[in-house]
């Protein structure tokens, strides 16, 4: 949780907040399928639900006030990976600053795994 303190108070900012935001975030930009889980079973990669994409999603806060962000997502068969994955860091970045004020020190992009079809 990250504490803003402001002239008429303090805003508290859950964890779940950044989740949500940098999951819909990155779900948005082009080539991406969607969030990514790893199942315990066996081991496999699955494409999430839109009401379960914050498994795909994890957040670290920083002592200093800022944020880590790790995406785990699927994306589409032939998309340039270099390109989607700058595309969602800096959607990312940009849309979590903008909506929370909170600053993003990384964002860490995983393609688990290319959907076909």
């Amino acid at each position: 949780m990250i504490r803003h303190e402001t002239d008429n108070g303090s805003v508290n900012v859950s964890t779940n907040v950044y989740v949500d935001i940098a999951g819909t975030a990155a779900s948005n930009c082009f080539g991406v399928k969607g969030m990514a889980a790893r199942s315990v079973t066996d081991g496999v990669y699955h494409l999430l639900r839109k009401e379960s994409m914050g498994k795909g999603v994890r957040v670290e806060c920083h002592e200093d006030g800022s944020i880590s962000i790790d995406l785990h997502i699927v994306v589409d068969n032939g998309v340039n990976l270099n390109a989607v994955a700058n595309s969602i860091i800096s959607e990312v970045r940009y849309v979590v600053t903008q909506t929370t004020g909170t600053p993003v020190k990384a964002v860490n992009v995983f393609i688990d795994s290319m959907k076909i079809g």
